[in-house]
């Protein structure tokens, strides 16, 4: 009974610790957007896409008005959107996104990240050209016809619509553009009153690697890793 417990209380921390990184990245995000295009929602794509994001992760609207109210403060931090490029155990290539108030705090955590996991940290341009920039939105199948909606919105950007897994393992459409077009497919989804569960700006990988399990987990433990810093936002990857 004790050893159920012990397993069932460090799930909860684990997702605890999840929610808390989820909301501090959001935090950060909105800030960001804020600071760029003002606190009003309608004017601001921005700010809507990071209200938009989180709903999807279950954060509180007051949590989210809050972070908008401090997000208009004199004391508020600046931060840096920063990308570090490098590659971890076995070649595989990594992208590590930053919102930061300290650069040089943050290069030397990631660099830090890359070298106790076997990686290398890289110079700007070394990984990223094995990525493409995307802007990808994923809704609830529900009451959508996925044929109609891919012919209304491939004028307006979108590159390519398909079935995918939601933040909580849920089925749910992905559709996928450009990130030029990020703008203007929000807008066309918009115009037909299609609300995104999530809209985000993702690396997807161009070609991937595939490793065997034991490589994979050393991969893996690396990208953990860096995503459990205080200043990444996300990290992207070639690992198949």
């Amino acid at each position: 009974m004790g050893r159920i417990f012990e397993v069932r209380k460090s799930t909860m921390f684990a997702r605890w610790d999840r929610m808390a990184k989820q909301f501090s990245r959001i935090g950060k995000e909105i800030a960001i957007a804020v600071k760029t295009g003002g606190p009003d929602p309608s004017t601001n794509p921005a700010l809507r896409r990071c209200m938009q994001n989180a709903k999807s992760v279950n954060m509180p609207k007051d949590r989210v008005e809050a972070a908008i109210k401090r997000a208009q403060g004199k004391d508020m931090a600046n931060y840096d959107e920063i990308l570090y490029e490098g590659y971890g155990p076995h070649g595989v290539a990594i992208l590590v996104e930053t919102a930061t108030d300290n650069h040089v705090r943050t290069v030397a955590n990631v660099k830090s990240h890359f070298n106790k996991g076997n990686g290398t940290l890289g110079n700007s341009g070394s990984v990223s050209f094995q990525f493409k920039k995307m802007g990808v939105f994923k809704m609830k199948p529900e009451g959508l016809n996925a044929g109609e909606l891919e012919l209304e919105l491939i004028d307006h950007g979108l590159e390519e619509l398909g079935e995918g897994t939601g933040e909580n393992g849920e089925e749910v459409l992905v559709a996928r553009c450009a990130f030029n077009d990020f703008g203007n497919l929000q807008k066309a989804m918009e115009e037909r009153k299609v609300t995104p569960i999530s809209a985000e700006l993702e690396w997807i990988p161009v070609t991937t690697v595939e490793l065997p399990e034991d490589h994979a987990q050393e991969v893996l433990k690396l990208v953990d890793k860096l995503e459990q810093d205080e200043d990444v936002q996300k990290v992207f990857y070639n690992l198949k």
